[in-house]
């Protein structure tokens, strides 16, 4: 492909889109997302950025992502271009990453060879843009990204973009605005803020709420619909969850007339978007007015425990054809060890209450790999999938459990690599066909963890690994070269710092 043929395919991109904003700014921001353009555009903190930089006078979005075809681009050698104006990003005033997880990372080095733009934070100056990073990896352990980013905006980023956008448009030199930024809770400059900075994740103000579209694409994972958040957080406890209760504050609601009268007249699929959508109080009445309006609707995280009638009748009437619930523990004594607060017969009832609403699946989430499991943990999963199959065809999906940071089961160990596909192997035979099993690589779970448990070092590993083709065997490789141990985490609570060792969970 050449670099005309790649410039019409990023214009047939743009084409297909509703709610583009195109604008001449003096400053202007890549924003950049480290996976293709269907993954990133079913962020909505990535969408909401967007579009609070182009509300800000003076400057302009732009957006970037990993192309779909690398080596493409490095054979028609042609600069790493922004999608609006399809100007060279290594011209913009800064880069600002959007970073999901831990795996993105490879995505954020090729981004910024592709750009022309030196990966190591070390290796740029002042002439080079700003390169910051944010996003959801930032509120468990943002570590791996201090040696290839100039600056970190930890956690929620709408009240933080207005001091970094002053401080930008400032026109000052890079290290005073960097000497500057340190000074602020929320940022953390690697080599100049204090060891502190790394336990602070920041909450925005409930007047941001809630995050919504710009775009609406057919080109997406979430096919040609506006997502907005009813609810930010939760209020529940789970155990392995970065986003807790205690993670800033727990649930925030929006009233269901707010987050109605931003729907967009053109939107004919809207999809609910929060880590417990369900648990808002108004939600039945929600979906019901949006059903009633004559759209689709979609909620991104149904809690077996808390669908009724009402609730699965109207995501069916929405254009629900199957129902996805999460167990999240292989057996009744894990799920209580983790504090997942369901049993049995609550993801029973939520498959029953789909059948009779005429829905023709269901997905089952599942971890396995928890610390103190056994074979009997894994034979109670084949049983109580084998049941469930029974109300209507089921697809498990099982993903090795990988410990994170700012967790009570931070420091929890991986249960292994040959230990997980035993495990699946165990659990296959157990459901002897009855249930499709969709497992997450055991070998990539383990990267994960790795770099999730781990300091910058682990991210040195990750780029060794990137330059030497991205293969396990090149990260393996990698992580024994640079030495890298996952380390028992220490937290903050109450201004005291405490070790958390697995498996005494500590109340919180």
């Amino acid at each position: 492909m050449d670099a005309r043929s790649l410039r019409a395919a990023a214009q047939q991109t743009l084409e297909a889109e509703v709610g583009t904003i195109f604008r001449e700014a003096p400053v202007r921001v890549a924003l950049c997302y480290p996976s293709p353009y269907h993954v990133g555009m079913s962020s909505l903190g990535y969408q909401t950025v967007y579009r609070t930089i182009n509300e800000r006078p003076g400057f302009s979005a732009e957006r970037v992502f990993l192309p779909d075809d690398v080596d493409a681009f490095r054979q028609a050698r042609v600069p790493l271009f922004t999608l609006e104006s399809q100007r060279e990003v290594s011209a913009c005033h800064a880069l600002a990453f959007s970073v999901a997880y831990e795996l993105e990372l490879p995505g954020l080095f090729t981004l910024l060879e592709l750009a022309g733009l030196p990966v190591f934070r070390e290796q740029r100056d002042a002439r080079h843009p700003l390169v910051v990073a944010g996003g959801p990896l930032t509120f468990s352990n943002p570590d791996p990204l201090e040696p290839f980013v100039d600056v970190i905006v930890q956690g929620e980023s709408e009240d933080l973009l207005q001091p970094l956008l002053d401080g930008i448009a400032g026109g000052g030199a890079k290290q005073a605005l960097l000497e500057q930024l340190a000074k602020l809770p929320g940022f953390r400059v690697p080599g100049l803020s204090s060891p502190a900075s790394r336990f602070f994740v920041a909450k925005s103000s409930d007047a941001n709420l809630p995050a919504r579209s710009q775009i609406i694409t057919a080109n997406t994972e979430l096919r040609s619909m506006f997502l907005i958040e009813p609810e930010r957080g939760c209020s529940r406890g789970c155990h392995y969850c970065v986003m807790r209760r205690t993670t800033n504050g727990g649930m925030r609601t929006v009233p269901p007339e707010r987050v109605l009268e931003l729907i967009p007249e053109n939107a004919r699929r809207v999809g609910l978007v929060g880590a417990a959508v369900t648990d808002h109080p108004r939600i039945v009445e929600l979906l019901e007015t949006i059903v009633r309006s004559g759209r689709e609707v979609g909620v991104s995280s149904l809690r077996a425990e808390r669908l009724t009638a009402p609730l699965v009748q109207a995501l069916k009437e929405g254009g629900a054809r199957g129902i996805t619930v999460a167990s999240d523990g292989p057996s009744q004594r894990l799920r209580d060890l983790v504090d997942r607060k369901h049993s049995e017969q609550q993801i029973v009832n939520a498959l029953t209450l789909a059948r009779g609403a005429g829905m023709a699946r269901a997905k089952v989430y599942n971890i396995v790999g928890l610390p103190t499991e056994e074979d009997v943990d894994i034979d109670e999963l084949a049983r109580f999938s084998i049941e469930l199959s029974k109300i209507l065809p089921v697809s498990l999906g099982v993903a090795p459990f990988a410990a994170k940071r700012n967790t009570p089961m931070d420091g929890a160990p991986f249960a292994g690599i040959s230990t997980i596909e035993q495990r699946l192997k165990r659990l296959q035979r157990g459901l002897r066909g009855r249930v499709e099993v969709r497992p997450t690589s055991a070998r990539w779970a383990w990267v994960e963890y790795m770099l999730a448990q781990s300091g910058p070092e682990g991210g040195l590993a990750a780029y060794d690994a990137w330059r030497a083709g991205g293969s396990f065997a090149a990260w393996k490789k990698a992580f024994e070269a640079r030495e890298v141990k996952p380390y028992l985490a220490k937290r903050v609570e109450d201004g005291r710092r405490r070790s958390t060792v697995w498996p005494m969970v500590p109340a919180l």
